[in-house]
């Protein structure tokens, strides 16, 4: 690049050739070279093209083993990356996540285009985890209060759509937000009958999967909780700011369900996903996977779809992890090389993932936008 003509053109022109281009095509090239990364970055740039539409997409978190794992000879940022998928254009993308002062950046989760992450601070004992929230585009980042690494190792990162952010457990909740003046973590009473599985929000309500069942076997229930009543510091509230959701229309619809998870739909949905069991034994197999739908209005569950027999051969044996919203769900399983992915009205496989191929996956959808500010 060093000889190539593209280096005479003043970087006002330069903005201008770049700006006809889509947003996804600007994430492309960003990745060419370091000139067009460091011209398609730029303050003024980004400024110029503020106003593109976001893009969905769908974001993996790093597994497990890596969570830890840094680089001790570096003191200024550890290199990292998110890993996107483009389910339109069907091809991953790479945001780097070096501008980030901290060690071990693992995003786990995503609102309205911001990315929220722990990390470690280089200044502080490894006893210590700070949530970030950055916009990996435009390379923004706060950093919230310090927490111990206890929440960062059994709490659910939650955020809402005003990007309130929640730390769920099931003995205790933490919440925060930038708008409130203590700019403090207040810690809230869950009082879950378990730890709450595949926790997620929609509008201003918190649902979560508990087992009420014996430890010999397991009996799933759907509970729910307003942001509302958990912030409410009345004893009696406190006790009772979960409700379980049953209906008895909706009959043995948690007993068909093996390893249920939860997923938010469109609009006031969400869906819940599992293995539909071939019956009602304590070491059941499953036929294949199920999505089923449940209007929040209505109170209505139907099914939305199920895995293709071909599809789930693959699943069967294997352990899995399940990610997305709205109308996309993506599969992750051990060892089985490639995500599986439903979208709208139509499953297929996801070639390509980062790594040798039998990481287990967990992720969650991605908002880009270039107007989401820390």
């Amino acid at each position: 690049m060093v000889d190539s003509p593209i280096n005479c053109l003043p970087e006002d022109a330069l903005h201008q050739i770049f700006s006809s281009l889509s947003l996804r095509q600007i994430m492309i090239c960003r990745c060419v070279c370091k000139l067009f990364n460091h011209i398609l970055t730029s303050s003024s740039f980004m400024h110029l093209i503020s106003t593109r539409s976001h893009l969905d997409l769908l974001a993996l978190r790093p597994p497990h083993h890596h969570h830890n794992h840094y680089n001790h000879g570096r003191h200024v940022s550890f290199y990292s990356s998110l890993h996107v998928y483009d389910p339109e254009q069907k091809q991953w993308l790479r945001f780097n996540l070096d501008f980030l002062p901290y060690r071990s950046p693992h995003p786990v989760a995503s609102s309205l285009g911001l990315v929220y992450l722990w990390a470690d601070s280089p200044d502080s004992p490894d006893s210590n985890k700070s949530l970030i929230v950055c916009n990996p585009l435009t390379r923004q980042y706060r950093v919230l209060p310090q927490l111990g690494s206890a929440w960062s190792r059994h709490g659910s990162v939650l955020v809402d759509s005003s990007n309130r952010v929640m730390v769920l457990t099931e003995l205790a909740a933490l919440y925060f937000s930038f708008s409130q003046k203590s700019q403090q973590w207040l810690k809230c009473s869950s009082n879950l009958p378990s730890k709450p599985r595949s926790p997620i929000v929609i509008s201003n309500s918190i649902f979560a999967l508990c087992d009420v069942g014996s430890p010999w076997r397991c009996k799933w229930k759907l509970f729910s909780c307003t942001v509302k009543n958990m912030l409410n510091l009345n004893s009696y509230v406190m006790r009772n700011n979960w409700e379980c959701l049953e209906r008895h229309e909706w009959g043995d619809i948690f007993e068909i369900m093996k390893r249920p998870r939860l997923i938010p739909g469109n609009g006031n949905k969400l869906l819940m996903i599992g293995g539909l069991k071939s019956s009602y034994s304590l070491n059941q197999s499953c036929w294949t996977i199920l999505i089923l739908r449940l209007d929040l209005e209505t109170m209505e569950w139907e099914e939305a779809t199920r895995m293709p027999e071909d599809m789930y051969r693959w699943f069967q044996d294997s352990k899995f992890k399940v990610f997305g919203g709205g109308d996309r769900v993506c599969f992750s399983g051990k060892k089985v090389g490639n995500l599986a992915l439903w979208d709208c009205c139509e499953w297929r496989w996801i070639d390509g993932v980062p790594g040798n191929g039998d990481e287990l996956f967990r992720g969650f959808s991605f908002e880009a936008r270039l107007t989401a500010i820390p």
